[in-house]
């Protein structure tokens, strides 16, 4: 009986902690911090303040890929080298920032993105509170808002994606642990927001029959689904957004 219930405890020391929804997951900052990003690759370093950058008062405006495709943003912070003279020639923030789509980088205007504050703007953020709610992340559930069109954001700014993407399949993902409730992948609902390039083959690698080493744990350190579900889409912490079959409440 004892060899029984050794067993039993390796198992479960063995196993994916969030089966049982003991995964450390990361503190959620205040709603209308969450998202909000600090551009900091040579900033500090150059003497300047470094700028801020709030997706959820962008994302009603845009949708993903502008920024993700079309403006050759990567996903990952400080992982694309931006500099003030290319703003000026119209790339990156400077496609929109330009005096004309949203304010331009005359002097006056520098403190709106070069202030070093994560908090900068949040007195905004109440022009959002009508949109659909959600119980984490922002507090706003993004894909039902669009769904029932209460936000029209566009999906290019110069460059129109070649073919509207139609492919809806509902993946299901089966768990390595049968005690852990199947996932599921709704494509239409990340291709009303993204191109299929920004997951594919780069995230997860279409060309083979499966991915590799996708599990909750590298999900957590912000690989696979965490490079956009812990810092910009609904944190996983809504597991049944993911696992419907999961007993959690949540």
């Amino acid at each position: 009986m004892r060899r029984i219930a050794g067993a039993a405890v390796a198992l479960l020391l063995l196993c994916p902690a969030g089966a049982w929804g003991n995964f450390p997951l990361p503190p959620e900052p205040p709603p209308e911090l969450y998202g909000n990003i600090l551009i900091n690759r040579t900033s500090r370093e150059s003497g300047v303040i470094p700028a801020t950058f709030s997706h959820w008062s962008h994302r009603r405006k845009y949708t993903c890929r502008v920024c993700h495709s079309e403006l050759e943003f990567a996903f990952r912070v400080n992982a694309t080298e931006i500099t003030e003279a290319e703003n000026r020639q119209g790339k990156y923030c400077g496609a929109c920032h330009n005096g004309r789509i949203a304010f331009g980088h005359e002097e006056a205007h520098c403190n709106k993105c070069h202030n070093g504050d994560l908090e900068y703007g949040k007195e905004k953020f109440s022009e959002i509170s009508g949109l659909p709610a959600s119980r984490t992340g922002n507090h706003v559930d993004w894909t039902k808002a669009l769904e029932e069109k209460r936000i029209a954001p566009a999906s290019f700014l110069a460059v129109k994606p070649s073919s509207d993407i139609s492919y809806d399949q509902t993946l299901t993902l089966k768990a390595e642990w049968a005690f852990v409730a199947p996932a599921i992948f709704p494509h239409k609902r990340h291709t009303d927001w993204l191109e299929c390039g920004n997951c594919h083959p780069e995230i997860f690698n279409i060309r083979k029959k499966t991915t590799k080493h996708f599990e909750m744990r590298r999900i957590l350190k912000g690989e696979f689904c965490g490079v956009c579900h812990m810092n910009v889409a609904f944190p996983i912490r809504e597991c049944k957004r993911c696992h419907p079959s999961s007993k959690r409440s949540q």
